[in-house]
C-alpha cells in the first residue's frame, strides 16, 4: 500500500489518491464517452493498495497508464499519455526558452552575467548551458529547505551555485616559490623547476591557468616581485658567463656581488670587466622586460575553463627592495604602460601595489621611485590598484623590514576585492589560502519590510531581528556547503592540492581535503547598504551622519555575528563587501516586482554595491573616503574603495598619488582609481578624448570606453548586463 510519494523536486509527501482521480477524470473528459466514476475509483484503489510503500510520481503515473490500457477505455489511456507528454513539455519550456536565448547569442542578463566571459563562443555557450541547468539541481537536492526558501524569496544569493556540485573552492593566493623551485605535475604533462626569468614567467602563467580549471573563483600571486627576483639573478649570471665565453675574462667575482640596481646604460667609455658587467646588466634588463611582456600577453590571450574565459588573475607586488625585485617591478610596469598588441590596455592580470610606509610610500623610502612609476602607469592603464599594508587591520605582528621572507606577513588581495589574512586554524597569512565560498544577503529587502513601522526605534529593532534570522540561515548554508566541499578527494584538484593550498603536502591522492581546507574563509556578503538606509531612515550614509551611524552599526553587527559563528561552528567566517555583478540587478528586479517603485530604494535597475556611497551621488573624493573608510575594518572578507576622476589622467600621476594618500589617511584597506579611457574595438587605439566617436588611427566608429566593473576591467561594455550598464550611466566624477 502506498504511504508516501517522492515528488520531482525530491520532496517526500503523503499519498493523496485524489490526485490520481483528478488526472484520470481530465483524460476521460476529453473522450466521447466522458467520465466513469466507478472505473476511476477502481483504478485508484488498485494502484493505492498494490503499490510499494513509497513510490515516485513517475512510477505512479506509469501504473495509471497500465491500468487504463488493461481497461475497456483504451482511448482514455491515449489521452492520459498525451496529457503527461504535454505536462513534461511545459516543465521543460523554461529551459528550452533559456537555451534558445543562448543559442541565438541574445544579449541579456543570462548571457551577460559575467562580463569576463564570452558567452557567445561555443565554449561559452556550453558553460552557460551547464550553468543554467545545474542551478536547479542544487536547489532541489543540495540545499536545505530553509536555505531554499531564503533563496526563492530573494533574501539570499549563493555565489557560484553552478559550481556547487563540483565541490570546488573559490580562490587561492599561489605560493609561487613552491612551483618555481620544484615544478609540478597537474593531470597531463609536467612542469620542471625554473632556471631563467623567461621560464619563471611562463610557469607563473601556467600555475594560474591550471588552477583556474580546478576552482570557480580567481587566482592570485601574493608576492610577484619576491618570487621572480631570484630568476633575475640567475639570468644575470648566465649573461656574465656568456660574456666570459666571448672575452675570455673571469667574471666570477660578480656572480654574488650585490647590485644596487639593474639599470640600462650605454657601454661608451667602459672597458674590460666594467664593460662586460654593464653589458650583462643591459642584456638581463632586456630579458626581464620581454619576460614581463610575455607574462602580460599570455594572461590576456590564453583561455581556461573550457576555452571561454581568460584567467581571472591578480598579482601583488611593491615591497621587495632588492635590485632584482625592483627590476621585476620596473619592467612589469614599463610593459604595462606600453600596452599589449596595438597598445591596448591589458585587462589581466589585475595588478595590485602593496603600499607600505618605510618601503615605498614616502620620498625617503627605497622603492619610492617605483611607486611614482606605478602612479604614472595607473594614470594611463588603470592598474595597479593599491592595497594598504599600513591599515591597522592589515598589519602583522611578525613583519620585519630585514626579513627576506617578509611577504609571508603581508596582506595580499584578489583584484576584485577578496581578502584572506586572519586564520584560526594556521598561520596568519594570505599565502597558500583563499575563500572557500560566499553568499550574499539582500539587506535592502529586510529594510523595505520594516518601512511601515512608524516608530523609528521599533523599525530599526525589527530590522535587526530580521537581519539576525538571515545571518543564521546564511551561516548554516555556508557550513552545509563546507561539509559538502570537504568530502572532495585531493586528486580532484591535481595542482591546488599538491602545491598550492597550505598543508596539501600531507595529502595522498585518495585523501579527502577535509584536513586542510578549514584554513580558508567562509564569506557572508551584503548588498545595497545605501538603499537599505534610505528605507530605514530616508537618507543614505553619504548624505546623513545619522544614516552613517546606523550603517556602521549594521555592518559592525554583521562582523560580531561572523565572529560568533567562527567560534560556534569552528570555521573562518568573515564579512564581505560583495562584488555584485550579475546580482546587482537580480535582487532589485524581484523586489520591485513585489514592492513597486520606492524612491531611493527600488527606483533604479540596480542596488548599490555593498557599503559604497551611491554612484550617482556627487561628492568629493575626501568625503567618499570619510564615509566608506570605516567599513573596511569591518569587512575582513574583502572590500574596495574607488574614485572616479575627470579628464585625461595620463599626464597627471599626481592625481593618483593623491588618492593613495587618502587611502593612507583614512585607514582604507584597498582602493583603485577610475578615469576616462576610449578604446577602438577594431585596431586597439586608446586615448582619453571626451565623447570620442571616430578612431583617429583607423577611422572606425566602433569605439568603446574601457571601464572597471566590481574591481576588474572589461575591454568592452557589450558584455555588461543591463543593471551594470544602468549603473555605468549613472556614475559621476568625484571632485
Amino acid at each position: 500500500m502506498i504511504q508516501t510519494v517522492i515528488k520531482r523536486d525530491g520532496r517526500i509527501v503523503g499519498f493523496n489518491e485524489e490526485k490520481i482521480k483528478a488526472a484520470i477524470r481530465k483524460a476521460m473528459l476529453q473522450t466521447e464517452k466522458g467520465e466513469d466514476e466507478s472505473l476511476i475509483q477502481k483504478i485508484t484503489d488498485r494502484i493505492g493498495t498494490t503499490g510499494n510503500e513509497q513510490m515516485s510520481v513517475e512510477e505512479i503515473q506509469d501504473q495509471v497508464e497500465l491500468e487504463l490500457m488493461k481497461s475497456s477505455r483504451k482511448e482514455v489511456a491515449k489521452r492520459y499519455i498525451a496529457y503527461r507528454d504535454q505536462r513534461s513539455i511545459a516543465r521543460r519550456a523554461k529551459t528550452r526558452d533559456m537555451f534558445l536565448e543562448i543559442i541565438e547569442a541574445k544579449s541579456n542578463d543570462i548571457t551577460r552575467e559575467n562580463a569576463n566571459m564570452n558567452a557567445d563562443s561555443p565554449a561559452g555557450m556550453m558553460m552557460k548551458f551547464a550553468s543554467e541547468t545545474t542551478k536547479p539541481f542544487v536547489d532541489d537536492y543540495l540545499l536545505s529547505p530553509e536555505t531554499n526558501e531564503a533563496v526563492k524569496n530573494n533574501y539570499l544569493h549563493i555565489h557560484d551555485k553552478d559550481y556547487y556540485p563540483t565541490k570546488s573552492l573559490t580562490c587561492v593566493q599561489h605560493p609561487l616559490d613552491r612551483v618555481l623551485k620544484y615544478g609540478f605535475i597537474a593531470g597531463h604533462g609536467e612542469s620542471r623547476p625554473a632556471k631563467r626569468i623567461e621560464t619563471a614567467s611562463i610557469i607563473s602563467c601556467i600555475s594560474m591557468e591550471t588552477a583556474q580549471n580546478e576552482m570557480h573563483g580567481g587566482q592570485a600571486i601574493p608576492a610577484f616581485d619576491f618570487y621572480l627576483a631570484p630568476y633575475v639573478r640567475t639570468s644575470y649570471i648566465e649573461e656574465l658567463k656568456n660574456c666570459e665565453a666571448l672575452t675570455g675574462e673571469d667574471l666570477s667575482e660578480f656572480y654574488r656581488e650585490e647590485l644596487k640596481d639593474y639599470t640600462k646604460q650605454s657601454l661608451d667609455g667602459l672597458t674590460g670587466k666594467a664593460r662586460s658587467k654593464q653589458h650583462a646588466i643591459n642584456k638581463t634588463v632586456g630579458r626581464v622586460h620581454q619576460a614581463m611582456e610575455a607574462f602580460i600577453h599570455n594572461m590576456n590571450t590564453i583561455h581556461s575553463r573550457g576555452g571561454n574565459q581568460v584567467v581571472f588573475s591578480s598579482i601583488n607586488y611593491g615591497t621587495d627592495t632588492s635590485a632584482e625585485g625592483r627590476c621585476i617591478m620596473r619592467e612589469l610596469l614599463n610593459s604595462t604602460y606600453e600596452g599589449v598588441g596595438n597598445g591596448a590596455t591589458a585587462i589581466f592580470p589585475i595588478q595590485i601595489w602593496k603600499k607600505k610606509r618605510g618601503v615605498n610610500f614616502l620620498p625617503e623610502d627605497p622603492n619610492y621611485d617605483i611607486f611614482q612609476l606605478a602612479c604614472k602607469v595607473t594614470a594611463r592603464r588603470f592598474f595597479p590598484n593599491f592595497v594598504n599594508l599600513d591599515a591597522t587591520f592589515n598589519q602583522h605582528e611578525d613583519w620585519r623590514a630585514d626579513d627576506p621572507e617578509r611577504y609571508k606577513y603581508e596582506i595580499a588581495t584578489m583584484g576584485c576585492r577578496t581578502r584572506v589574512f586572519e586564520n584560526r586554524f594556521g598561520p596568519k597569512t594570505s599565502v597558500g589560502r583563499g575563500n572557500l565560498s560566499f553568499s550574499t544577503i539582500n539587506i535592502v529587502k529586510l529594510g523595505i519590510e520594516c518601512m511601515e513601522i512608524k516608530d523609528q526605534e521599533e523599525r530599526i529593532n525589527a530590522f535587526f531581528k530580521k537581519l539576525d534570522e538571515m545571518l543564521d540561515i546564511t551561516a548554516k548554508q555556508l557550513c552545509e556547503r563546507y561539509e559538502f566541499q570537504k568530502t572532495a578527494l585531493a586528486k580532484q584538484f591535481p595542482l591546488l592540492m599538491t602545491k598550492l593550498w597550505n598543508g596539501c603536502e600531507k595529502l595522498k591522492p585518495t585523501d579527502t581535503v577535509e584536513s586542510v581546507i578549514n584554513q580558508g574563509t567562509l564569506g557572508i556578503g551584503f548588498i545595497g547598504l545605501a538603499e537599505c538606509l534610505v528605507a530605514l531612515t530616508g537618507k543614505h550614509h553619504g548624505e546623513s551622519e545619522e544614516s552613517q551611524k546606523l550603517g556602521l552599526k549594521i555592518v559592525s553587527h554583521m562582523k560580531d555575528r561572523a565572529d560568533e559563528y567562527s567560534e560556534k561552528f569552528g570555521h573562518n567566517f568573515s564579512v564581505l563587501a560583495t562584488p555584485a555583478e550579475g546580482l546587482s540587478g537580480r535582487f532589485t528586479k524581484r523586489d520591485r516586482k513585489k514592492f513597486g517603485i520606492i524612491k531611493g530604494v527600488t527606483d533604479k535597475d540596480y542596488y548599490t554595491n555593498s557599503n559604497h556611497v551611491p554612484v550617482w551621488y556627487k561628492c568629493s573624493p575626501r568625503h567618499k573616503a570619510e564615509v566608506e573608510g570605516p567599513y573596511h575594518e569591518l569587512t575582513r572578507g574583502g572590500h574596495i574603495f574607488y574614485v572616479e576622476i575627470d579628464g585625461d589622467a595620463t599626464h597627471n600621476p599626481r592625481a593618483i598619488s593623491d588618492i593613495v594618500s587618502l587611502i593612507d589617511q583614512y585607514n582604507i584597506g584597498y582602493g583603485s582609481v577610475n578615469h576616462n579611457r576610449n578604446r577602438c574595438m577594431d585596431c586597439g587605439y586608446e586615448d582619453a578624448t571626451d565623447n570620442l566617436c571616430t578612431c583617429p588611427k583607423c577611422g572606425s566608429k566602433n569605439i568603446d570606453k574601457l571601464q572597471r566593473i566590481t574591481g576588474y576591467l572589461v575591454g568592452t561594455t557589450d558584455r555588461w548586463n543591463s543593471a551594470k550598464l544602468a549603473e555605468l550611466r549613472d556614475r559621476v566624477v568625484h571632485k
